[in-house]
């Protein structure tokens, strides 16, 4: 039987980290998967969450099964971290959080509520987009259409297009949007504009699931933050798929969360059922360790302002980063603009090479770059930004 079957096409992302891994040029540059690196080239593990693990090894007194919804104590914090403890959402409970393997978790979670529950049959989602949005929408039964969001010649968000197409969506319908740090273009709105997203997103009687898998990563948490409480007005509804991968460094662990707000405390217990009847038989229940160590540090002030300070640290390191690459690249090609590398923010930046041009980097320079010209910043070092400026340039010189 299995003869029968093709196989699936390679990751467009992941796909590339094998070519990577098989290159033997010693000088090879990966800015390829979103992974932090730091100087070095390394992912390190955060001196907060090493103390947290240190914490819950000694304590720790059984693996039993989490709930469904998973830790109690992480749902919260989430929500808080988020919202702000004080924000009207938490204090009027009117959201259902549920933690999930991940923030690809929470968005497979989401659309299998969305589409057995509401019977949603279309999600709207930014052109461009994360490459695993429409897959992971589509398995979930959800048909996936586009809405114009990047302007190659700014580099920055074509607004006025975005909401043209927001005010001709059919009411119900579910719009992604990524709340801070666009992924793969590094470009976000300014506040006034998620304003008038938000305005147009709530008048078109369209459903909003915000993407937020940067927190912390952008500008600051309180300001990245800053999106999402333009959409969580009092009476509201939307979803909000979490990620502790980036902004606590637990890319292995698979920590994330979903939160649905309702428009009252009344629909929440339903909505909670709901959310534990699609997790049931997905994955049953999620998994503990990475989820404790969130809680772990967010119960503790020492341990927060720890964290606060890493992920500053990581922060800076990429916008440090984004900066050097613009110096060098308008050093390297004095004729060609290049600030906007600087403006864009989180781990990731268009660059506006085409896919023949990243072919070339690949096969001539041994310079990893995903097809739509989308660079990990992150990757970017200073032992390495000569080298990378220089075939870029070479390449777009040519």
């Amino acid at each position: 039987m299995f003869e029968s079957i093709e196989a699936a096409a390679p990751d467009a992302i992941l796909g590339l980290m094998e070519v990577f891994r098989a290159d033997g040029n010693p000088d090879k540059i990966n800015l390829t998967v979103g992974v932090f690196k730091d100087e070095s080239g390394l992912t390190p593990v955060l001196k907060c969450v090493k103390a947290a693990e240190r914490r819950l090894l000694d304590n720790e007194t059984t693996k039993t099964y989490l709930p469904i919804s998973g830790l109690s104590d992480f749902c919260r914090q989430t929500q808080e971290l988020y919202f702000g403890a004080n924000h009207e959402v938490v204090t009027s409970s009117r959201a259902a959080t549920v933690q999930t393997p991940g923030g690809t978790g929470a968005l497979r979670v989401a659309a299998d509520f969305l589409k057995h529950n509401l019977g949603s049959d279309t999600i709207w989602c930014s052109t461009p987009t994360w490459p695993n949005h429409p897959k992971v929408f589509k398995a979930g039964g959800i048909e996936v259409k586009n809405y114009p969001y990047f302007d190659a010649d700014s580099h920055g968000v074509n607004v006025d297009a975005m909401l043209e197409a927001i005010r001709k969506m059919p009411a119900g319908n579910v719009i992604c949007l990524h709340a801070c740090c666009h992924n793969p273009t590094g470009a976000d709105p300014t506040m006034e504009q998620w304003k008038q997203i938000a305005d147009a997103v709530y008048e078109r009687g369209l459903l909003p699931l915000l993407d937020f898998a940067y927190l912390g990563f952008g500008d600051g948490i309180q300001q990245d933050a800053a999106a999402l409480l333009q959409f969580a007005r009092p009476e509201t509804e939307l979803l909000v798929a979490s990620s502790y991968s980036k902004n606590f460094g637990l890319y292995s662990e698979r920590v994330g969360a979903l939160s649905v707000v309702t428009q009252n405390r009344d629909a929440v217990k339903t909505v909670d059922s709901q959310l534990k009847a699609t997790i049931r038989t997905n994955y049953s229940n999620p998994p503990e360790h990475g989820a404790a160590i969130v809680s772990t540090i967010l119960n503790d002030a020492d341990l927060t302002a720890q964290w606060e300070s890493e992920l500053a640290a990581m922060r800076d390191r990429i916008n440090g980063m984004r900066t050097l690459f613009t110096q060098k690249m308008s050093e390297k090609l004095p004729d060609r603009e290049f600030t906007f590398i600087e403006r864009q923010r989180g781990m990731f930046s268009y660059t506006g090479l085409t896919p023949e041009q990243v072919d070339r980097l690949r096969e001539e320079h041994s310079v990893y770059i995903v097809r739509d010209g989308r660079i990990n910043v992150a990757g970017i070092s200073h032992a390495n930004v000569d080298a990378l400026c220089a075939a870029i340039a070479k390449v777009l010189a040519d």
